[in-house]
């Protein structure tokens, strides 16, 4: 495992991270499902064991995983484990069935006592504000209540986990007014809408850590055409037949024919993509598994030039029109 300096700050983080959403398990709010189906706990502890034997220190959660499970499982886990970086959200709300976004100061302390409490630490590594757009930013409660928690030392550093499909305008916001310390990006081979933002970032002093590296599992080679989700998987709604077909066409013509060159996996080739900037601290997939584990932290390559411009060129020929059907469904 190598590792990368997060920003400005004394944060120095695995480039491949543990991303804990799907160790939340299957909650809903209502009807609509905000996790990945069923998790097995014994399975995902064995996940978060086998990560930290290869080398994983930055774990990435958010409060509204599992509604509160993730946070409660990583810390069971993780409690006495000093060297492991925590990162942790606030801002999305369960009330009455409805998912409320909630950046108010009162809000947003109440919520780091709780996650403080479920991840059994006296202090949060990296906060982030979950989705916050720029209206809740000009309100500067959120940014308020950040600063406070930061004195009061129950956080170290804080940012921002930005918008999936237009995360421009936030990350403005708070390199203008230079406040923060890092962004959360979705950034993969299909979706690299983020990719203007990352040099300005880097030379603002903001760490960068690339969520959905592997766009829900399209970009692992095991969704097939056919794939059929659970209700309770929030894929169920997201995948649609229409992007699965668009994807793996472009995918199985541009992409895979790489992954026989370097002789890697398609999930190598994801995650090797993304590592090829620079600007990028962590990438963060999604672990379920030991086996994901092992193979999500070992055989990562660097992509020539040609390869690396080979993927992004691709990203306006064959792409950009599947970013589109995905904002359509959210």
């Amino acid at each position: 495992m190598r590792y990368r300096k997060f920003g400005n700050t004394d944060l120095t983080v695995s480039e491949i991270g543990f991303g804990a959403w799907a160790i939340g398990g299957n909650a809903m709010v209502g009807t609509t499902p905000i996790g990945w189906g069923a998790a097995d706990d014994e399975e995902s502890v064995g996940a978060i064991t086998k990560s930290i034997d290869n080398g994983v220190n930055f774990f990435d959660t958010a409060d509204f995983y599992g509604l509160g499970h993730s946070e409660t499982l990583l810390g069971k886990v993780l409690r006495n484990n000093k060297e492991v970086l925590i990162a942790t959200k606030v801002g999305h709300r369960n009330i009455d069935d409805s998912i409320v976004l909630d950046y108010s100061k009162e809000h947003i302390m109440d919520a780091c006592e709780a996650s403080l409490r479920r991840l059994q630490r006296d202090h949060i590594d990296y906060y982030q504000l979950h989705s916050a757009r720029v209206n809740h930013l000009e309100n500067h409660a959120c940014i308020e209540a950040m600063e406070l928690l930061r004195q009061q030392g129950k956080i170290r550093h804080y940012g921002l986990s930005l918008n999936t499909f237009s995360p421009a305008p936030e990350a403005a916001f708070m390199m203008q007014h230079h406040v923060g310390n890092g962004f959360q990006l979705v950034f993969n081979l299909i979706n690299q809408r983020a990719a203007p933002l990352f040099q300005s970032a880097a030379d603002a002093g903001y760490g960068i850590i690339a969520r959905m590296p592997l766009q829900f599992g399209l970009l692992t080679r095991k969704i097939k055409r056919d794939s059929v989700f659970g209700e309770d998987d929030h894929r169920h709604f997201r995948l649609t037949p229409q992007i699965i077909d668009t994807s793996l066409n472009a995918l199985e013509s541009v992409a895979w024919p790489i992954c026989r060159k370097y002789g890697i996996s398609e999930t190598t080739l994801a995650l090797s993509f993304i590592l090829g900037f620079a600007p990028v601290s962590t990438v963060i997939p999604g672990i379920r598994t030991s086996k994901q584990a092992a193979e999500n932290t070992a055989g990562l390559v660097v992509l020539s030039a040609d390869d690396m411009k080979i993927l992004i060129t691709a990203y306006e020929d064959h792409f950009k029109n599947v970013v589109t059907l995905m904002e359509k469904q959210g």
